[in-house]
């Protein structure tokens, strides 16, 4: 039992506390195939040459553990959502919502490092835009020391405001065939009456502001809305949206960029493995109240393609809680992201 109460096994803590800090076999460009992962816009970079995030040669991408209590947590959480004998309606429900998870993965070279084999949502796009967000209106646990809690609120006072950071974004630019990014210091840097403006830019090509592409993200987001709205298990603390669409012109006509599909490994041990925005009588953002997906219409499913041609998926999870209330905190940053994007397509 770790002192916030998870319970985590005996065999994860050994690993991780004997293996993840002994980098003496990652100095290698490559290890086993894998390479650096090019569409990271956010997080921490740990693992191999601290590159971040890895993408493994089956086509998965491997996030490497993070001390513990952090790492056995989340990976306690993936474990617990995708156990092959989980029953409870709401984390199967949950599952649409992450990215797939294959088990654990260990180099050859180095079998006490674990890393968290998972989907790579980006993989079918051909010129994935991408943006982090982290959500909620506060980025430290309920466990996190008095130091923590300042060093993270001192990071983003208006966190507990607006109910949501832009953490990172990579979007493509279709004249200069390039990306432009920006990183955490200029989601921080955005304020009540410029975070509107800021999450623009994710939907700005260079030419055109990807209308469809907001449209088709706020209905996704709304979907996890719903989840969250019928749940009172878990609480989310520090975790982040991932959001893509296609940025290439050349997808938008229903021939969607296909890829190799190549099945993971679903290994379980070593190598095998959000001023414009108006606050409504509730202190939340206004302008989120709809809640069909028909709100999508077929203009923006012609112009822009079906619902695949973007991603919504929630991702970091070293500060999931166990709960038995709502989780409000989470609800509160979605409902104000979601109102954002709607003043964005009013405009």
């Amino acid at each position: 039992m770790s002192a916030d109460g998870q319970i985590v096994s005996k065999f994860t803590l050994v690993q991780l506390e004997n293996g993840n800090h002994n980098h003496e076999s990652v100095k290698q460009r490559l290890l086993d195939g894998c390479v650096p992962f090019s569409h990271q816009v956010a997080g921490h970079k740990c693992g191999i040459n601290n590159t971040g995030v890895l993408k493994h040669p089956d086509g998965t991408i491997l996030k490497q553990l993070q001390p513990p209590p952090r790492g056995p947590r989340e990976m306690h959480f993936y474990t617990q959502v995708y156990a092959k004998d989980c029953t409870d309606t709401r984390l199967l429900e949950l599952q649409q919502h992450l990215p797939k998870f294959y088990g654990t993965w260990s180099p050859r070279e180095s079998p006490h490092e674990l890393y968290l084999k998972l989907e790579d949502v980006t993989r079918r796009f051909l010129r994935p835009c991408i943006m982090d967000v982290k959500i909620g209106r506060r980025s430290y646990d309920p466990f996190a020391s008095k130091e923590k809690r300042e060093e993270q609120i001192s990071k983003y006072p208006l966190m507990e405001e607006i109910g949501f950071l832009l953490l990172g974004m990579r979007v493509y630019q279709i004249n200069s065939d390039s990306y432009i990014t920006h990183d955490q210091f200029y989601g921080r840097s955005l304020g009540k009456d410029t975070i509107k403006n800021g999450l623009s830019r994710f939907f700005h090509n260079g030419q055109d502001l990807r209308r469809g592409a907001i449209s088709l993200i706020i209905s996704k987001i709304r979907r996890i809305l719903r989840w969250f709205e019928t749940q009172t298990q878990l609480h989310f603390y520090a975790s982040s949206l991932l959001l893509v669409y296609e940025g290439s012109p050349h997808t938008l006509d229903g021939q969607k960029h296909k890829q190799t599909q190549h099945r993971p490994q679903n290994n379980s041990s070593s190598h095998q493995s959000r001023s414009a925005l108006t606050q409504n009588t509730n202190g939340t953002l206004g302008g989120a109240g709809g809640e069909d997906d028909g709100d999508v219409g077929v203009e923006d499913k012609m112009q822009f393609g079906q619902e695949e041609a973007v991603e919504v998926r929630m991702i970091d999870f070293a500060h999931v809680f166990p709960s038995d209330t709502a989780d409000q905190s989470y609800m509160y940053g979605l409902r104000n992201l979601l109102a954002a994007l709607e003043l964005i397509l009013k405009e």
